[in-house]
Order: C-alpha cells, then sequence, then structure tokens
C-alpha cells in the first residue's frame, strides 16, 4: 500500500505550557484513540495500515497503542514526528510565547536556532519513508507537511483536531495530499 496517514494524537490531559511537559490523554483522548483503531478496522484488510509509527512524546504514543495492538502491530518511534524544536535557550515557560508568536507567521520568521522552513519540508521527506503506516503526531508538524505540499508558507495550513486523519499517497514523484483530516474549531490548537 502507498498511502500513508499522518493523525494528530488525541486530547491531551494539559495543554503546551502546563504543569506537565509531557502530558498523556485525558479521558476523552483516550476514547479518541480507541475510535481511530475502531475506523481503521473498519477499513477493508487490503488498505488497512501495515505500520504503526509515533511520536516520542507520551500523548502521541498513548493515540497510538489502540491502532497498534488492534492491527497486531509494534509500535515504531520515530522522534521526526516529534512536536517542533525548541530554541537552544528557550526556557519552558517561555516556549508558550515563541509559539504563539510563530503560529501568526510563516516558516521563515519563526525565530530559532534552526532553518524551521527546512524542518518542514524533513517532516514531508520522513513521511515518504512510511507507505502504509499510520503516523501519530502533532499539530505544528502535521502543518509542516500539508504546507509544505501544497506551497503555504504560513505556520498553519489548517487546524487538525485531535485524532484528524490526514491522509497522502506515496508515489515516484514524492508525497500527494489526498485528503486533510477534520478541522478543529477556530482558535483551538
Amino acid at each position: 500500500m502507498t498511502r500513508v496517514y499522518l493523525i494528530r494524537h488525541g486530547r491531551p490531559s494539559s495543554s503546551w505550557g502546563g504543569d506537565d511537559l509531557d502530558p498523556g490523554l485525558d479521558t476523552a483522548g483516550h476514547a479518541q484513540a480507541r475510535a481511530v483503531a475502531e475506523r481503521f478496522m473498519s477499513m477493508p484488510v487490503a488498505d488497512r495500515p501495515s505500520r504503526v509509527v509515533s511520536s516520542p512524546l507520551r500523548r502521541c504514543r498513548e493515540t497510538a497503542e489502540p491502532t497498534a495492538r488492534a492491527l497486531d502491530l509494534p509500535l515504531e518511534i520515530d522522534p521526526m514526528f516529534g512536536e517542533i524544536p525548541t530554541p537552544v535557550g528557550l526556557s519552558d515557560a517561555e516556549r508558550p510565547a515563541w509559539l504563539h508568536a510563530a503560529f501568526r507567521g510563516t516558516w521563515a520568521d519563526i525565530v530559532g536556532d534552526l532553518d524551521y522552513d527546512q524542518w518542514r519540508h524533513d517532516i514531508a521527506s520522513a513521511l515518504r519513508t512510511y507507505p502504509g503506516a499510520a503516523v501519530f503526531s502533532h499539530f505544528v508538524a502535521i502543518n509542516g507537511v500539508v504546507s509544505s505540499l501544497e506551497g503555504d508558507p504560513n505556520v498553519i495550513a489548517f487546524r487538525p483536531d485531535h485524532t484528524s486523519t490526514s491522509a497522502f499517497d506515496v508515489t515516484a514523484r514524492g508525497l500527494t495530499l489526498v485528503r486533510r483530516g477534520a478541522e478543529a474549531a477556530t482558535g483551538v490548537v
């Protein structure tokens, strides 16, 4: 199968900038994770993911685990699908303000010690190496892939809701967006 699914994690028990730097899922998030697994299991066997990949962060792993169990597949961890890297020297307390500023601009405008425009292209390239996979990731990383493929310079190309599932095809020419996942209400991240 050449289809690859990119799924945002379920609703976390706390948001970024909260007390827990690596929150798991809340009750609704666990229900969302089970619903993702059920959606994949309702697909014809030939169309189901053949791999399950996750960001190393807990909210993604907890979202991916029911799918891995249902499909009887190991859960693979790939740090490339983690959160957007925080600039060196920026404290955890400063990260939320930095993210809010980044969300209002373009990839090239993000202040930091990394080329964030290149980072988004690297995520799209990494996704291409997982044909047949269900990849569980984060709001900004998903926006990185979508904006890279659509040529959109804005950090927020769309607002994937919790467990929103975007579909891509891997072809000899690259990665193609088949459909965006469900969007969250405006203002919700």
